[in-house]
């Protein structure tokens, strides 16, 4: 039911499904039984029958008696009182959210029983060569494939993180509750578990108390990366390899990693000043510290799965080496011991031999890592917040620690012969000989095999690393030798790599095939980053840098000069060798936040960082002034630290976001790459590369959606034209949100409609909010978008979309497109009434109390819908279920163009052309999802002028005109005709989903006339929780 889940509810099975509804219906009910008595239960259920009646008087067409129910209903959820109601909110909010458990559980279940999936890769990759695509050409065109998936921190998940772990473990009980081979005790426990699991669900608090701080969303984005993608990316890249193998006769390269990831999480600070240069450095180094120790864990279970000496000469030397070496420091480990104590010797921590305990998951074979059916979420215990000293000093206090520190002894009693002990080995005279028994001597040692020495070494490394990294955290010293550690992924792959060739030249391919080769493309797909971190601003605020700078310098306003001119001075300031910036400038706090960010970016260069992306964006010179301060930065830098900075300059993106910037993007393009310096930067630095971001979600805000979707698509053309003339390749980054207000929809589709050549083996594209959590949040579910996402591409690639026929499709676009856009600018930017109307008719103004996200829900704080950001604009308007910013205009665009005869291209349109079908299909998806009749009621309850309940009834007779048009254009005689499995789930949820806006619009109701209420704004802020989990989107 989700906008954006692919394949929705396609050839899910709706027995077992409602058979999992029913389980866990069952369950909450005894669980409220216990809870809140016999009198709530009677309630709950007189509710519920009356909601399902007035569902099933509309389903059959008797609307008079459906409205009679309604009425009724909404008269006693009135008269309930608040406790009831409150009550009444969370229990129809967790069923919701039960039901949504069982969608994901059953689309993975899918999956997973399905051989011949649908734009799975060996699909794909059949019917590719069986359509004339040559084997090499397959093979070359995966290898190279570039995807970056790009998971934001926008503020759109509703729910907690403990609940949403929670709900994974439910979904884990679900698929165990599947086996064939319980017996009757399995069946009882496992039901005792999905009790628990609701319980503790129910007695926990569903509302976030406190904003979360920029570092609490990043530490979300990596937790997300910990439970679901470090397990999904070694099953994804083996059904890719396996599929290559099988089409072309070559498996996929062990590095090759069509797939990547970044984030936004840290590093997005446009609008949102809690985002600070400390901050992107802080979430940075977590990111790598995360990675780090992904791999030592990893490395545990490997060292124990690599029990053989059968091995190649090149790695026998290397292990003998190790030994050498570490045979000739046993005096000086001893000098080690004797200074610092047993219990900070990281040596003894981690022998080369054996460890003293198997590691976790030792018994399991590395094939159960996506399906182990465990309820229990493991969670790093990540170094403390960035904010503070770190309360937790990792390397003292992890659990394999040795010995405890001497600090804790007990202090005032006799020593018992334990402790005596204890003291004698922590004395100067017990030390040797106890560290002799904790670490035999290197020719004592068991298990002491070349692959385990080696992999000993890389651990010892990677602890170094893991350690470095604490201490840049903490802002402590930490300098060593660069033998010591890893900086880079290239030297942490190379004794992998060894490892593997010599198990594959030793016959043993079998085990190399296996977790090693996981490790290895783990490595290739995470990096020492997990994730590289885009840093995003706003162009005005590097306008706000030059113009101070410009000032100090006595060169005249930046921002006062036209567009040649700052394009002059910039390039003229990029060609020379000196740094721009006085040493000792006194600027404004908010000039120096921008320089304290491009220092940290120069510090931290793009081995750590990914883009640096211009929001707002409109001219050439936006790019070259970000070009500038990043030059200056790194040369600054490099002065103080005596050596150039670490990796290369970040990727410049101009992000174009509004109608009129969309329009402006190709002649940007052409004037940035017309500069001889920019293009030979782009050639040198960049391998020749342009990447340009286009944005959904405030070019629907400002035009609507399909005035948005066809002034991109044009956009995309011009740039990709633009660049193709100056022989420079282009990688278009897509701001997509979860919404189809704001460009969301299924992968599959939205990359197969784009415009030819602008999706030419390279993509990069957001993933925001609850979509992360619904796309990426199990194993299971990520291994299938993932594939979702490499195929689409793939096909755009090879098999581009159809242009549209003939031209004069265009000009019917563009007809459309503005008549649909008048429309809409008509109601919602100048009809005075309009601002009051969505004030009063929708929850707008308390979704600040959400507390879902770190930055603040405007972007400057003056009235009005063009400074309120386009999530809160969304997410209201789908809280009342009429959905407005998705089809707004788009029926009278349709209907004028069928009133001037062109009916008959507008059915040709969509048939053949990709790009308009998947606009119209989307739209009819959305319109499928509103009511009508329950936006009625908002404006009923809540909406007093007679004049704005007035345009309350035009905007929904403009629905029905859009449907109406809609189904027109397709053929469909109903809307979701050609998805019944979609209906299906949506009118699953109208029995929970209509009770929970009709008590929504009375708490509203009485919040307004008691807004100090804490318990009327809990029950309100519920009421959203549970209608974004009906309606499965927020913003």
């Amino acid at each position: 039911m989700t906008d954006t889940t692919d394949d929705i509810a396609e050839g899910i099975s709706f027995q077992a499904f409602e058979d999992d509804c029913r389980l866990l219906g069952s369950l909450l009910h005894d669980v409220l039984l216990r809870e809140l008595g016999p009198r709530f239960i009677h309630l709950l259920e007189r509710i519920t029958i009356l909601a399902q009646s007035a569902v099933n008087m509309r389903s059959a067409g008797v609307e008079d008696t459906a409205v009679v129910v309604e009425k009724q209903l909404g008269a006693e959820l009135a008269a309930m009182s608040l406790e009831d109601s409150l009550c009444l909110a969370r229990a129809f909010s967790h069923h919701l959210n039960l039901m949504t458990i069982a969608d994901t559980y059953h689309r993975v279940r899918k999956a997973r029983n399905f051989a011949d999936l649908s734009k799975s890769c060996d699909d794909t990759f059949a019917k590719l060569i069986q359509s004339g695509v040559s084997p090499e050409e397959l093979y070359d065109t995966v290898c190279k494939q570039e995807v970056e998936i790009v998971l934001t921190a926008h503020p759109t998940q509703i729910n907690r993180r403990t609940l949403q772990y929670k709900h994974l473990r439910i979904a884990h009980l679900l698929e165990f509750n599947e086996r064939a081979d319980l017996s009757l005790e399995d069946k009882e426990i496992l039901i005792e578990d999905l009790v628990r699991e609701i319980t503790a669900i129910w007695q926990t608090d569903e509302l976030r108390r406190h904003k979360p701080t920029p570092v609490d969303e990043a530490r979300a984005g990596l937790h997300i990366v910990e439970q679901s993608l470090w397990k999904a990316i070694p099953h994804y890249l083996r059904r890719v390899s396996n599929a290559l193998k099988k089409n072309t006769g070559k498996p996929l390269p062990l590095t090759c990693t069509p797939i990547k990831f970044g984030s936004w999480m840290g590093g997005d600070r446009d609008g949102n000043p809690n985002v600070t240069a400390k901050v992107t450095r802080d979430v940075s180094i977590l990111s790598q510290w995360m990675a780090i120790d992904l791999y030592i864990r990893e490395l545990d279970t490997l060292s124990f799965e690599l029990s053989i000496n059968r091995c190649s000469e090149k790695l026998a030397n290397l292990a003998n080496d190790i030994l050498l070496k570490e045979s000739a420091s046993e005096d000086q480990k001893t000098n080690t011991w004797n200074q610092t104590g047993p219990q900070n010797n990281l040596k003894l921590q981690h022998s080369l031999a054996l460890p003293a305990q198997l590691p976790s998951g030792a018994d399991l074979p590395s094939c159960t890592e996506c399906n182990d059916g465990e309820s229990q979420i493991r969670m790093s215990k990540l170094p403390g917040n960035p904010k503070h000293k770190l309360a937790l000093n990792i390397t003292e206090k992890r659990e394999d620690s040795p010995l405890p520190s001497p600090s804790h002894r007990p202090m005032g009693r006799t020593p018992s012969g334990g402790q005596l002990r204890k003291m004698f080995t922590e004395s100067q005279i017990g030390r040797s000989s106890f560290r002799k028994l904790l670490e035999p001597s290197i020719s004592e040692r068991p298990g002491s095999t070349p692959y385990r020495v080696v992999l000993g070494d890389v651990k010892e490394k990677l602890m170094n690393t893991r350690r470095r990294l604490e201490l840049l955290l903490e802002d402590l010293p930490c300098d060593r030798d660069t033998s010591e550690y890893y900086d880079t992924s290239d030297k942490l792959l190379e004794p992998l790599l060894l490892c593997y060739q010599s198990l594959q030249s030793c016959g043993s391919s079998v085990l190399a095939d296996g977790r090693l080769a996981d490790l290895i493309r783990r490595v290739a797909t995470f990096g020492m980053v997990l994730m590289k971190l885009d840093v995003r601003q706003e162009s005005g605020r590097h306008t706000e840098t030059l113009d101070a700078i410009t000032s100090y310098l006595d060169l005249g306003v930046y921002s006062e000069w036209d567009e040649q001119k700052k394009l002059d001075f910039l390039t003229r300031e990029l060609k020379g060798k000196r740094p721009l910036v006085p040493p000792y400038i006194q600027v404004t706090a908010d000039v120096q936040e921008v320089l304290d960010t491009f220092r940290v970016a120069a510090e931290l260069g793009s081995d750590a960082l990914g883009a640096y992306v211009i929001s707002m964006a409109s001219n050439a010179s936006d790019v070259l002034a970000v070009e500038l301060l990043q030059k200056d930065a790194r040369l600054t830098v490099s002065g103080d630290l005596g050596r150039p900075c670490p990796g290369g300059t970040l990727r410049v993106v101009p992000l174009f976001e509004t109608v009129n910037d969309l329009r402006e993007a190709g002649p940007a393009i052409r004037k940035l790459l017309s500069i001889d310096w920019y293009r030979d930067h782009i050639i040198k630095n960049h391998n020749g590369h342009q990447e340009v971001m286009v944005g959904y979600s405030d070019s629907g805000k400002d035009a609507g959606r399909f005035t948005a979707a066809w002034e991109l698509y044009k956009a995309q053309e011009d740039v990709v034209a633009a660049c193709n003339a100056f022989g420079i390749k282009v990688t278009l980054f897509h701001g997509r949100g979860g919404s189809i207000g704001r460009g969301g929809g299924p992968t599959y589709l939205a990359i197969q409609s784009q415009p030819p050549g602008s999706v030419m083996g390279t993509l990069r594209s957001t993933e925001q909010g609850e979509m992360v959590q619904a796309k990426f949040g199990l194993p299971q579910t990520s291994v299938r978008q993932l594939e979702i996402y490499t195929t689409a591409v793939l096909l755009a690639t090879l098999r581009p979309p159809q242009p549209p026929r003939d031209d004069k499709w265009r000009g019917v676009m563009e007809e459309i497109s503005r008549v649909s856009c008048a429309q809409y600018r008509s109601t919602v930017y100048e009809n005075p009434e309009f601002i009051k109307y969505f004030q009063e008719a929708t929850p707008q103004a308390e979704l600040g109390y959400l507390n879902i996200g770190s930055r603040p829900a405007k972007r400057r704080t003056t009235p009005g819908i063009s400074n309120l950001r386009a999530i809160p604009w969304v997410f209201a308007w789908t809280q009342t279920r009429l959905v407005l910013p998705a089809w707004l205009g788009v029926g009278r665009g349709l209907q004028d163009a069928c009133d001037k005869g062109h009916t008959h291209e507008l059915r040709a349109m969509y048939e053949e052309w990709p790009f308009f079908q998947s606009t119209v299909d989307l739209i009819e998806m959305v319109v499928a999802k509103a009511d009508a009749p329950m936006a009625k009621h908002y404006d009923d309850v809540l909406v007093h002028d007679a004049g704005r309940r007035t345009l309350g009834a035009e905007l929904r007779q403009e629905l029905a005109r859009t449907e109406n048009c809609v189904l027109a254009v397709s053929g469909h005689k109903k809307l979701s005709a050609n998805n019944r499995s979609l209906r299906k789930l949506i009118d699953s949820r109208l029995t929970y989903l209509n009770p929970m806006n009709m008590l929504q619009v009375e708490v509203l109701r009485r919040l307004r006339q008691d807004d100090d209420n804490r318990k009327l704004r809990d029950a309100l802020l519920i009421t959203i929780n549970g209608i974004a989990a009906g309606m499965r989107n927020t913003g």
